[in-house]
């Protein structure tokens, strides 16, 4: 199998005095050109297992210096059976062992930025009305706040923090590794100071070093006008702050509205029922209807109005959010069948009933009449 191997460094196109770095660079261009993700040529696979085969020998030197002395067969049990082919085995495209490779090389490179603090919920319970014209809410919630003995310093007021010894206040642990690339140098976050890069050494009496304490803290909450049940308020910067400072999170005010005793809402707009007698409904009237601003309005209620008739008043109706539009409202009328009677009203109620037969007996007399004529007619 030796006598049929090419020269190595005929396979890389380098010459036998080419220093490390040209072996390198030429290994890099070879394999991204054969890879068999990238190259779908019949014989590429082939190759791309060659080229490897060659730079696992010359990229070492106690491999390198045996074939140069004794050839193929000095490397035999080290490389040429293919095996270099497995290092590439977990990557599943070029563009993932290329990748793979310069992220490796460049490194992290960053400290861990301080992060947000937690975001705060918060249930309140308002009214109808609130809920309709908008107001001010002052609560009561705990929360982690700054310290304020040591300004979220951590440390006790008077003392400074050291240089981490770990990492010797770069905030970085770096290590370098080897692979068929070379050395490559990996970067974490310094596990000890959190990539800050000092340390407490006398930890703040008041937060034991952590930089915030729990306090109760009122907040004034402006709910606007038109809001309705389920809905949150955001009340920007008034969550919690983080352990080592950062920007404090958000309170989510979220609302429960009580019902009102006679309003209904139906999006922006409000329903009102209101009773009327049997002979407001059926001679009209003028009725006084209650509104959601305090105050009352006059509505006509012609004659022979049906029950559940509906009536609207523009623009009383609950405003949109954030905008100067309104809703309406929608009165539906109810007839009203009167109970308890007095001796006087039950007579006039009979008389009147009796007036209707009347009306409907004369009524069904004509409608025979005028089809009777009808069809008398037809037959002429």
């Amino acid at each position: 199998m030796a006598a049929n191997k090419r020269d190595y460094y005929e396979v890389l196109g380098v010459s036998r005095s080419a220093g490390d770095d040209e072996i390198k660079k030429a290994f890099r261009r070879m394999a991204k050109q054969y890879h068999p993700d990238a190259n779908k040529e019949k014989g590429a696979e082939t190759r791309f297992i060659e080229v490897n085969e060659a730079y696992e020998v010359l990229s070492d030197p106690q491999k390198r210096a045996a074939y140069d002395r004794y050839g193929h067969a000095g490397v035999t049990n080290g490389a040429g059976n293919g095996a270099g082919f497995g290092d590439f085995a977990g990557f599943s495209s070029i563009n993932d062992l290329f990748e793979s490779f310069f992220a490796s090389a460049a490194g992290t490179g960053r400290r861990t930025s301080t992060q947000r603090g937690a975001d705060l919920r918060y249930e309140l319970t308002i009214s109808f009305e609130e809920a309709v014209f908008g107001c001010q809410k002052e609560i009561e919630l705990p929360r982690w706040e700054i310290c304020s003995h040591c300004r979220g310093n951590g440390a006790q007021p008077g003392t400074s923090k050291a240089r981490c010894a770990t990492c010797q206040g770069t905030g970085e642990i770096r290590r370098v590794q080897q692979s068929i690339f070379g050395q490559f140098v990996n970067v974490t976050v310094c596990e000890r100071c959190r990539g800050e890069g000092s340390v407490i050494t006398t930890p703040c009496e008041k937060c034991r070093g952590q930089g915030r304490v729990r306090n109760n803290r009122r907040v004034v909450v402006n709910i606007p006008a038109g809001v309705d049940d389920g809905i949150n308020v955001r009340v920007t910067g008034e969550g919690e702050v983080s352990a080592r400072g950062g920007t404090p999170g958000n309170l989510y005010v979220v609302l429960s509205v009580k019902p009102h005793p006679f309003f209904k809402r139906t999006g922006n707009d409000i329903v009102y029922e209101q009773p009327i007698s049997f002979a407001q409904a059926a001679l009209g009237d003028e009725v006084e209807v209650p509104t959601v601003d305090g105050k009352t309005t006059m509505l006509k209620i012609p004659a022979g109005t049906q029950s559940n008739r509906s009536f609207r008043l523009k623009g009383l109706g609950v405003p949109v959010v954030h905008s100067t539009a309104r809703g309406d409202q929608h009165v539906i009328v109810k007839v009203v069948t009167p109970t308890n009677l007095t001796p006087e009203q039950k007579s006039l109620l009979e008389k009147f009933a009796q007036l209707e037969r009347e009306q409907n007996e004369q009524n069904e007399k004509n409608i025979f009449r005028n089809f009777f004529e009808k069809t008398k007619d037809v037959f002429q």
